[in-house]
């Protein structure tokens, strides 16, 4: 008989010491005594799965109510532009791909940043004498929201907290709060078109806050900030000396009579990681090719932060290397015409949609400048028969088929988000559902009063 010795020193909640002895009977080796508690399937999902919370998910799904049958669904709540198909991509955009993939030469891995080329055209795109980039200064990701994980995980350590606008868009407190990161919420004002509270905002700052997140355009607001009021954002990052981490995937994407200012062309000496992609722009969210850009004009971020995001993108090994193959004919030749078509139609949408909402008693719409959304305040006092916008909402799917997000979604309850991604047709019909909803519901003062009397 051969006998083997497998030894555990356990301590604690650890397995005490096992004497297995193994008998060995040909090709065969069966355990023998087993000495100490009887080893059992203990297989638990990790603390970092269970930290990580989707509000959007969470609520939507709760959201247990079908449409009314006797009308067609109208989803104005994914903020995909692809889902009806009246936003294709350029022809030009689908050929580069096309291209590459017939090539065969970018089949292979690709550096973890990504290909060198790919990175030198993405610098050249964005570079301007405000704020210059090299290749060394793009990290290329799966999407945008990984350019945003990895610049979280980078600035970032448990414990640490982070500035988050409220409302904004989910996936910042997701993220952060898988990794330990305290979550800080700053307020917008919608009497100001979603500007943020500077006030506020600076009161949150303490010798724990890793970074400001900074959205322009925004999801789920729609708004556009002004020159001057990214600078006096820029004024408070700079006294409190907090990095900031710029999501700028609606880049670019602003209504005609609005100007985009990248808020790293303004700085002189705050650090920003801008994040971006090809989703909303170029109409192609499934494609998932992102950027950073390393803005660092007076190298406070040094190499600690380079390195870190270097190590940090080895982890899935890049993004996609078809796209990244056709990455420089996307950017430098998809014709102006396209994104201005683009953004006619949005901005076409935009207007009849505020126009139809802002008619409608008991509804407050926040004109947007630019990205896919809009912002919607329901006056609750005149639906109380609804506690809150989950419920107004789930009605509203109920009885007209129409699908808006509830903006406690972005921390943000009482308000609704549109999507004006979708056909003009499809706009009109919503909002006239919309409007016979809340005709339906809307009491005036005076029924308010009555029914607070009768309880």
């Amino acid at each position: 008989m051969d006998s083997y010795l497998i030894q555990v020193n356990g301590r604690g909640d650890r397995a005490p010491m096992l004497d297995v002895h193994l008998k060995s009977t040909g090709n065969t080796i069966s355990a023998g005594k087993v000495k100490g508690r009887k080893p059992r399937w203990a297989v638990r999902a990790s603390e970092m799965s269970k930290k990580t919370f989707n509000p959007v998910r969470a609520i939507v799904d709760s959201m247990k109510v079908e449409p009314n049958p006797k009308k067609a669904m109208i989803s104005l709540s994914l903020g995909d532009p692809t889902v009806f198909g009246n936003l294709p991509t350029n022809d030009e955009v689908t050929q580069a791909v096309k291209e590459v993939l017939d090539s065969g030469q970018c089949n292979g891995y690709a550096p973890s940043v990504g290909y060198q080329s790919c990175r030198e055209a993405v610098a050249a795109y964005y570079n301007c004498p405000e704020a210059p980039l090299k290749a060394q200064d793009v990290i290329l990701t799966s999407g945008c929201s990984q350019a945003i994980e990895l610049a979280l995980a980078v600035l970032a350590n448990p414990g640490q907290n982070i500035l988050v606008p409220r409302p904004g868009f989910s996936l910042y407190k997701t993220l952060a709060l898988s990794m330990g990161i305290e979550v800080k919420l700053y307020n917008l004002l919608p009497e100001k078109a979603w500007e943020i509270d500077l006030e506020h905002l600076e009161s949150l700052v303490d010798e724990k806050t890793a970074c400001l997140i900074v959205n322009n355009p925004s999801n789920p607001c729609g708004s556009v900030f002004s020159k001057s009021h990214l600078q006096e954002i820029l004024a408070v990052a700079s006294r409190q000396c907090v990095p900031i981490l710029a999501d700028e995937i609606y880049g670019d994407m602003v209504f005609a009579d609005c100007k985009y200012e990248p808020i790293a062309t303004l700085s002189t000496n705050v650090p920003i990681l801008s994040c971006g992609g090809l989703a909303k722009r170029w109409l192609v969210p499934g494609w998932r090719m992102g950027w950073i850009l390393i803005h660092d004009r007076r190298d406070i971020f040094g190499n600690e932060i380079r390195d870190g995001l270097l190590r940090l993108s080895q982890r899935i090994l890049g993004p996609c290397t078809i796209v990244q193959g056709a990455l420089e004919r996307i950017l430098h030749r998809t014709p102006p015409e396209f994104y201005h078509n683009t953004l006619s139609i949005l901005k076409s949408n935009a207007d009849l949609c505020y126009a139809a909402l802002s008619a409608i008693p008991g509804l407050q719409p926040v004109r947007p400048a630019g990205a896919m959304y809009l912002m919607v305040e329901i006056e609750m006092e005149h639906f109380p028969e609804f506690e809150n916008d989950v419920e107004f909402t789930e009605r509203l799917i109920s009885e007209q088929s129409v699908f808006c997000l509830p903006a406690t979604c972005f921390e943000y309850p009482n308000f609704f988000r549109v999507v004006i991604t979708v056909p003009e047709e499809m706009i009109l019909e919503a909002c006239s559902r919309i409007q016979e909803f809340c005709e339906m519901h809307y009491q005036g003062a005076e029924g308010t009063q009555d029914l607070e009397c009768d309880k």
